[in-house]
């Protein structure tokens, strides 16, 4: 059982009351690791450290941010199986969920190190004579960066690497799920070499999220929120955020709608749903949620697909390797079951799977689903899916939009213009043609609407999301006032 510290200021500390909480592993409850329960002072003392941080790294040049960016992501490499140790002792993941989290996490680090020379600005033309006016894109200050457990090295990394390359400093608020998962991200910068400040890192106990957020938000050096994790957690992050007047990025909640048309290929859509359907036991915001399938193929859909679901290794990762490990506790198991009672009284029909006693849960198809039924709306954020029968394509865009949630959603039919036609009326921040759910890649822009959120990571919109634009001038020539 490790027990981890905070880095602030380039310093590991404990909490500043000597408070810990630990976090158990949700099969046998052994406790996987202890940690600092920080105090809204300690919150504070991270945002001060990285301020301090900010001038020197903020005026430090792309090729060295580049250079340590890139180290970092070699360092977080060599830390694989670290990362499947913690990642299994805390939540239960498979070895090849935490593998693809690391391979991920460390692209993105390498993406960010490219982008340090992408941050560029406009020439504008200006109706003022001898007038230069240039939209400069500079560094926004202290970023806070809030992670989940559920694909903690990817989304632990992605909150942290493009404020970075932008030239900010950072504070990252670990989850409490997971926190020697998230040190060991830490670590790996640490590392690479980057400066005492640049980076901070605090942990919390469940209980007091509430009041270190609110004090890190509130700190006048503080100029980013950005945040993943469910919709319900993500409004009072909001609310938080506007009180004090911060801008946020949100990435939250889902309830991916992945559409079989008619015209599908039904080999290569089994795949993808069993993929997007069951990856980490459908612990992702962007698991496929609900399967909507045409009545003139869902006969042979769902037969192939159940196929492929009862085959899924089902285990303790710590014990060898599975395809669905534990899920991250008790509380899913008992919010999964009662959507599958809700689901069956109501007329569903269950095709494989069903109801578990412990969080090792069965990859679990629930047929004929309704809007009367709670799982067709709930997000299940579980190995539980909906397949939903539908006539047509106006059919399939309308039950794929009757929904709050709008992150991931997916598309297969081979008239690929039909099919683009259907994915550009479903109410989603991304869309897949012929492929999964569950896709990411470091420079794409990655964000949801509705319930899901607002703002984007990646690529040149992560530039937009963490940096000031600023309208500058220069005066060239003698300039004409009225007066």
């Amino acid at each position: 059982m490790p027990t981890i510290s905070m880095l602030i200021g380039g310093e590991s500390r404990a909490a500043s009351n000597g408070a810990t909480f630990e976090r158990r592993n949700p099969l046998d409850h052994s406790v996987a690791t202890r940690a600092p329960a920080a105090t809204a002072d300690d919150g504070r003392a991270a945002v001060d450290a990285a301020a301090q941080a900010f001038p020197v790294w903020a005026a430090l040049g792309p090729g060295a941010r580049r250079a340590l960016l890139m180290k970092a992501a070699h360092a977080l490499e060599a830390k694989g199986e670290a990362f499947a140790q913690a990642m299994a002792a805390e939540t239960g993941a498979s070895g090849i969920w935490a593998g693809f989290n690391v391979h991920l996490a460390a692209d993105m680090l390498l993406e960010a190190a490219a982008l340090t020379t992408q941050i560029d600005g406009q020439v504008i033309p200006s109706n003022v004579p001898g007038n230069l006016a240039l939209a400069v894109r500079q560094p926004a200050g202290v970023v806070l960066g809030i992670a989940p457990w559920n694909a903690p090295v990817i989304l632990g990394v992605r909150a942290i690497a493009t404020p970075l390359a932008c030239g900010n400093t950072v504070v990252l608020k670990g989850s409490e799920l997971c926190p020697a998962t998230h040190g060991l991200i830490i670590e790996a910068l640490q590392e690479a070499g980057l400066p005492p400040g640049v980076v901070n890192f605090v942990t919390n106990a469940p209980a007091d999220a509430g009041a270190v957020v609110e004090a890190m938000v509130a700190h006048p050096a503080l100029r980013r929120v950005n945040f993943t994790g469910s919709t319900k957690v993500g409004k009072l992050i909001a609310q938080t955020c506007a009180k004090h007047l911060k801008p946020a990025v949100l990435e939250l909640g889902g309830k991916a709608p992945f559409v079989v048309l008619d015209d599908a290929d039904l080999d290569a859509a089994v795949a993808a749903a069993t993929f997007g359907a069951f990856a980490n036991s459908g612990q992702i915001c962007m698991s496929t949620e609900r399967i909507i399938v045409d009545q003139a193929v869902a006969d042979t859909f769902v037969a192939q697909l159940a196929e492929r679901a009862k085959g899924l290794p089902l285990g303790d990762p710590r014990q060898g390797p599975v395809v669905l490990g534990s899920v991250v506790d008790m509380a899913t198991v008992e919010r999964c079951n009662a959507l599958i009672d809700d689901a069956l009284a109501l007329g569903a029909t269950l095709v494989c799977g069903g109801k578990a006693t412990d969080t090792l849960m069965p990859a679990t198809l629930l047929d004929h689903v309704t809007p009367a039924m709670k799982i067709y709306q709930e997000e299940t954020f579980g190995p539980v899916k909906a397949i939903v029968r539908v006539n047509g394509v106006e059919e399939a865009v309308a039950c794929a939009n009757d929904n709050e949630f709008g992150l991931a959603a997916a598309v297969f039919g081979q008239n690929t213009a039909r099919a683009w036609q259907v994915a550009s009326r479903i109410e989603s921040g991304i869309c897949h043609i012929n492929g999964p759910t569950v896709h990411d890649e470091a420079q794409m822009p990655f964000g949801g609407v509705k319930g899901s959120g607002y703002g984007k990571f990646g690529g040149q919109a992560g530039i937009d999301a963490f940096t000031e634009l600023r309208w500058i001038t220069v005066q060239n020539t003698p300039r004409h006032y009225p007066f």
